[in-house]
């Protein structure tokens, strides 16, 4: 069987880098998209060849749609087919500020890279794989698919009203993936959420002494599981669709929030 090979947008940190190790770990061929920071690429690289993987780092910002050729013909060509993309990489608004005085830039800047992004490089990755040819039915656990998976987030229903921006594109993404699943069915490609909580990065370092208190110190917390999700959570998620353990599944969302997402009294 052909080594699979996978793109991770914003693979460099956080929650991006733990996906592509763990991809590694399960023998994929690893393009790790970065927008700047190139050390943090080449280290995430390693690490992915540590785990057994193999990779490469490709710069460009998912955000300008001119680079999108550029980051799957890299693939392509250092690579061969795509079989999984995993779009990951995201912004939050550089300011938080009320949606009702929130600049136009701040919304463009956000929706660009978490939504109009993502939708475009899924549009282009998606009529290479069906070119590449349909993926299998009925994949056995431990195979790889084709497959796209959505990293969104719980402010896909959680609204934020000081970073409304955020939210709006995280709900985007969700229907994106359902319209996505919805045409992709017929081609055997799944698409698939995956919705982490409070995850440990460097996005959310800023609000650490907010969200201690939320999740650690009030007396029932925000999450039934009183911890912070690390990106190791998120990246054991993707395994699991990546190995081809949902045959029969498309458009489906997977928490990963300690069970934020549930309603209790």
């Amino acid at each position: 069987m052909t080594t699979p090979v996978s793109i991770v947008t914003g693979g460099s940190r956080g929650i991006g880098r733990a996906i592509a190790v763990e991809l590694g770990r399960l023998g994929y061929r690893v393009v790790i998209n970065y927008n700047a920071n190139a050390a943090a690429a080449d280290e995430a690289a390693a690490l992915v060849k540590d785990a057994g993987g193999d990779a490469i780092t490709v710069q460009a910002d998912v955000a300008r749609t001119d680079d999108h050729a550029r980051l799957l013909d890299a693939a392509v060509s250092r690579f061969g087919p795509v079989t999984l993309l995993v779009n990951n990489a995201g912004v939050a608004p550089k300011v938080r500020a009320d949606v009702l005085t929130m600049p136009e830039a701040s919304y463009d800047f956000v929706m660009d890279t978490n939504l109009k992004g993502p939708f475009l490089l899924t549009q282009r990755v998606a009529n290479h794989m069906v070119e590449a040819g349909a993926s299998e039915s009925g994949v056995a656990p431990g195979h790889s698919i084709r497959a796209i998976i959505n990293i969104s987030s719980i402010s896909a229903y959680t609204a934020h009203v000081n970073r409304g921006e955020y939210s709006l594109s995280k709900a985007g993404m969700a229907m994106m993936t359902q319209v996505f699943a919805a045409r992709l069915a017929e081609e055997g490609i799944g698409v698939y959420e995956i919705r982490p909580g409070v995850i440990a990065t460097d996005m959310t370092g800023p609000v650490k002494e907010k969200y201690d208190k939320l999740i650690l110190e009030d007396e029932r917390g925000i999450t039934p599981i009183r911890r912070w999700g690390r990106p190791e959570d998120v990246a054991q998620a993707v395994a699991a669709i990546a190995e081809g353990r949902f045959p029969f599944s498309t458009g489906e969302v997977f928490n990963v929030d300690g069970g934020f997402h549930m309603k209790t009294l």
